[in-house]
């Protein structure tokens, strides 16, 4: 006889998201946030990348080595584009909402 066993929930983190860094791309390339919410990119490329805002205002972190992450809190609702400064053709963008 079989018993039914539960997987472990895992609680969640309200307003925090994850962008991974992976073969030379953001993903989620587009990602939908909540006024307050904590993004943190991961890099989990064999290269080192940035995030860079396209603005005056939004993310822009240092070189991140592989395995480095970097976070940053989207306090203004709008539309944050952003790119690796290494590799301008890895192009991202975050959408804060109300």
């Amino acid at each position: 006889m079989r018993q039914k066993t539960e997987a472990p929930t895992v609680p969640s983190v309200p307003g925090a998201s994850v962008v991974n860094i992976d073969s030379y791309k953001f993903n989620p390339n587009t990602l939908t946030v909540k006024k307050g919410a904590t993004v943190t990119w991961t890099n989990n490329d064999g290269a080192t990348h940035t995030v860079t805002s396209n603005g005056a205002t939004g993310p822009t972190s240092e070189i991140l080595a592989s395995g480095q992450t970097y976070s940053y809190m989207f306090d203004t609702v709008g539309t944050y584009a952003y790119h690796c400064n290494l590799h301008p053709s890895m192009k991202g963008t975050v959408i804060v909402t109300e």
